[in-house]
């Protein structure tokens, strides 16, 4: 038996993971209202509250997504073609984008008075034209959303595999402008998305809906419904999203905890997740290491802090002695005058598992160790396992790092190179750690091309056959 809970508590005790205990506080209990829903999270009791007015707007997002998908069915590639171009071009056209560049100045605005971090947030030329870029390349990739994979053929039938499209990308992701438009990717393969962006970009995301998405959307024929924005800052709103079992894929970006929280609760409600939280990648120089080559490496690995920058450095203890002063001075030029923070760390130190976050001048942590082997066991130990690169002449010891760094991404140079769209010509929804185990089917670079089902179909030719 069971009922609608209309109420709350104080000192209520909520079961969760099986066998523990929490507490309801004051506070939920004061707030808690008929028509509201609690969410547990079974990992780690956390108890979510998701206002009604919150968990209608999502819905609402998400049924009309769930219509546009069923819709797109109908639509031929080339009008997905169209949206992407005539997408790309309203963000190319100075006239649409200056009312997306006046909301982004009043959310950085707003992000620096509340004393939040603003380099991701910033809409600067370059961002816009990696936008414009991503969106014509979604418009140039031939579309892969019913295609053949493979076929096994028997005496009298065959069995063949097909692409399809997967149906509603939920998306919920920091204050980041230009992922709103790699994201809409995903129409490519004949699926549809929602968005939950964070309060500090959710002026400009409004801006891009209204100035260009949904304009493109009409030009090209496609549904409304095909890209929604969840218009609320709420994180209640991104809770309610995720819990709905609509969802055929849950992707989240942002800090770590936020994430993994998020993971939890579209896993509870039995939706995949794609999480794309911890980051932060690691750098070793072996003792055949050039010194430029890895000052380089060092320099262009810090210009900016994303998942991919440089966390940790480690070099071998017999170099030392000309490494250490090369590393320096290549924190500092990427500081460009700026003050850069070097945490000196001992092997063992907690803090090698640290992401620090830093906005302008870089912050890194530097260790000594033994080996390359040393600095592998330390990795596969204390890292969010996402992006690893060595600096040595010796092929030998590249082979054995690859094989023994528990790691989705490998280099033997600067670790910025992990990005889908400078790597593979893909914009991605984003990367993927082995924080959590290594990926099942699929690789780190999540792109609106990977977002796919595979359906089989049988052809019969002899109606006698039976089992």
């Amino acid at each position: 038996m069971s009922e609608l809970l209309s109420h709350l508590a104080p000192g209520q005790p909520i079961v969760f993971g099986g066998n523990r205990v929490t507490f309801v506080g004051p506070e939920l209990a004061s707030a808690f209202r008929p028509g509201d829903q609690l969410v547990v999270v079974h990992e780690t009791g956390d108890l979510l509250h998701i206002p009604q007015a919150q968990h209608t707007v999502a819905a609402n997002a998400v049924g009309a997504a769930s219509d546009a998908f069923e819709r797109l069915v109908d639509v031929p590639d080339e009008q997905i073609s169209v949206f992407f171009d005539r997408f790309a071009g309203m963000l190319a056209e100075d006239s649409v984008f200056a009312d997306i560049t006046d909301a982004n100045a009043r959310d950085v605005a707003d992000a620096r008075d509340r004393g939040r971090a603003v380099g991701r947030l910033q809409l600067s030329p370059a961002m816009r034209a990696g936008m414009v870029d991503g969106l014509r390349t979604w418009r140039d990739t031939p579309t892969r959303r019913s295609q053949q994979v493979g076929v096994v053929e028997h005496a009298a039938w065959s069995v063949s595999s097909w692409r399809s499209p997967l149906g509603v990308v939920g998306f919920v992701f920091e204050g980041r402008p230009n992922v709103f438009a790699d994201a809409t990717g995903v129409l490519r393969t004949g699926n549809t998305v929602v968005f939950r962006i964070g309060s500090d970009a959710l002026g400009t995301a409004r801006a891009i809906m209204n100035a260009a998405v949904q304009p493109a959307l009409v030009e090209a024929g496609l549904p409304l419904g095909a890209v929604q924005l969840i218009d609320s800052a709420a994180h209640a709103a991104g809770w309610a999203l995720f819990a709905d079992s609509r969802l055929s894929l849950a992707v989240a970006r942002g800090s770590g905890a936020a994430v993994a929280q998020l993971g939890s609760v579209a896993r509870q409600h039995g939706v995949p997740v794609s999480l794309h939280g911890t980051g932060g990648a690691w750098l070793v120089a072996g003792g055949s290491a050039d010194a430029e080559t890895f000052e380089l490496a060092v320099r262009h690995s810090l210009d900016r802090k994303v998942c991919n920058t440089l966390n940790v450095c480690c070099i071998v203890r017999d170099r030392a002695g000309d490494l250490v002063p090369a590393f320096h001075r290549a924190v500092q030029l990427a500081a460009g005058g700026a003050a850069a923070t070097v945490h000196e760390l001992e092997p063992g130190d907690e803090l090698l598992a640290h992401e620090w976050e830093w906005d302008g001048a870089p912050e890194v942590s530097l260790v000594i160790v033994d080996s390359v082997a040393h600095a592998v066991s330390l990795f596969n130990r204390f890292s969010p396992r996402f992006a690893a690169s060595l600096i040595s002449t010796d092929p030998a010891e590249h082979e054995r790092f690859y094989a023994a760094i528990d790691a989705p991404f490998v280099g033997d140079g600067f670790t910025r190179w992990v990005d889908g769209q400078f790597a593979l010509d893909q914009p991605e929804l984003g990367l993927s750690n082995w924080q959590s185990g290594r990926l099942f089917g699929r690789g780190g670079v999540l792109s609106g091309d990977s977002v796919f089902t595979v359906r089989l179909r049988a052809r019969i030719g002899d109606h006698n056959l039976h089992r």
